[in-house]
């Protein structure tokens, strides 16, 4: 006897409720972690709002040599990669440090004074973000990147395309009205009230869930982030910056600092574009950077995706090339950009909130898909016919004999 082959409905029906029993609890718990670090730079600013700040006075900022090197000095071996600058006057400078060369690790960055460069304290809630993001990532499962969490996200993010077919499809009226599709029957009781608010709400959200989910991708499978790039903006190795001068290729970083050379190159960036600059992060050269790089966002603007960026030589100190964000093809800055695309802040801050709420949007899909499973489960059973009851043997004695 032959079993009857299912119709399509009802197997893309069972492979959504099966991927929401399995990859809808990790995708609920991504979705918390990555609400919480949509907005990490200002809850990070918050807790450390007093270490953010300082009192200036009529002091002069040090120049970045300087700077640097009182911090290292009071920094335990550790060696500074990277100050963020402010032209606030009273702001303070966010620094961190170099990788360890043997563990690849990176040591945790300070806040510190950038008229005397004393080290104001470590970034509160830094090894907490740290912490939420590998469990974004790869769900702090050991092997980290290279682990089976990678895996199991990557493969999650891919199911939740899956349900955003499957659902549309499973949810397609035979009459197309708007009320249909997108508003909730909140009125109806049981089982059609949480279907209402379980596929409208998935209705309304699912151009925001692709646009994660596809950014989300580029980080699990390299294939298809080399495929992204190509489409978007050329081949994977395009070369970003604009060559301005001399030879392209960056002299070789000096075992030492190069003094004049980083503030030459901070003297000719502040009296040219760094005028305009009200943000500016400035890479100092190293083992792992060549040359020094300063990227800044223009006065008033916090978009992290309008970054210009320049380059100087690591010896000399002589400008190499300069990129504007306002002249990048928009694929290239998706492409360079995609972690503010993948949480909404490249399209502008109230798209980003959006972004935020789908997120935490995700546990109440879980939950909601949850009860609309053990509803049906509880409504089969109620349909199913009780078992017959057996007819008594008239034939049979009675239980305690006849009673004589």
């Amino acid at each position: 006897m032959t079993l009857p082959i299912p119709a399509p409905r009802t197997v893309l029906f069972r492979l959504h409720w099966a991927l929401g029993l399995t990859a809808g609890f990790v995708l609920a718990l991504m979705g918390v972690t990555g609400a919480l670090m949509s907005y990490e730079e200002a809850i990070t600013a918050f807790a450390n709002r007093d270490r953010a700040r300082v009192e200036a006075g009529d002091r002069v900022p040090l120049a970045p040599t300087a700077l640097a090197a009182r911090i290292d000095a009071q920094a335990d071996g550790r060696r500074v990669n990277v100050l963020t600058l402010s032209d606030d006057p009273q702001a303070s400078v966010f620094v961190r440090f170099a990788r360890d060369p043997e563990t690849r690790a990176r040591p945790p960055s300070v806040y510190a004074d950038p008229y005397d460069g004393a080290v104001l304290g470590p970034v509160r809630l830094e090894a907490a973000f740290t912490t939420v993001r590998d469990l974004h990532r790869w769900l702090l499962l050991p092997g980290g990147s290279k682990g089976w969490g990678r895996t199991i996200t990557g493969a999650c993010t891919l199911a939740l395309i899956v349900f955003l077919a499957t659902g549309l499809y499973l949810r397609w009226p035979k009459v197309h009205r708007w009320r249909i599709w997108l508003k909730p029957s909140l009125s109806r009781p049981g089982r059609p009230r949480w279907w209402s608010l379980h596929a409208v709400a998935g209705t309304w959200l699912t151009p925001v869930y692709l646009v994660i989910a596809l950014t989300g991708l580029t980080w699990s499978y390299p294939s298809f982030k080399d495929g992204v790039t190509w489409l978007l903006a050329g081949t994977p190795e395009r070369t970003k910056l604009t060559r301005r001068a001399g030879n392209w290729e960056v002299s070789p970083a000096p075992e030492a600092r190069s003094e004049p050379a980083l503030d030459r190159a901070w003297a000719a960036f502040r009296a040219g574009e760094g005028q305009e600059a009200g943000l500016v992060i400035l890479t100092l050269p190293g083992a792992d950077t060549k040359a020094i790089r300063i990227r800044w966002l223009p006065r008033g603007v916090d978009a992290l995706s309008a970054r210009n960026e320049a380059r100087y030589d690591a010896a000399t100190g002589a400008l190499l090339a300069t990129e504007h964000a306002a002249d990048t093809p928009l694929g290239r800055r998706i492409v360079e950009n995609v972690l503010e695309v993948h949480r909404g802040r490249f399209f502008g801050s109230l798209i980003a909130l959006l972004f935020c709420l789908a997120a935490l949007s995700l546990p109440g899909f879980a939950a909601t898909g949850l009860t609309l499973y053990i509803l049906r489960r509880r409504a089969a059973r109620r349909r199913r016919p009780a078992p017959p009851v057996r007819a008594a043997n008239p034939h049979r004695e009675p239980v305690g004999g006849t009673g004589r």
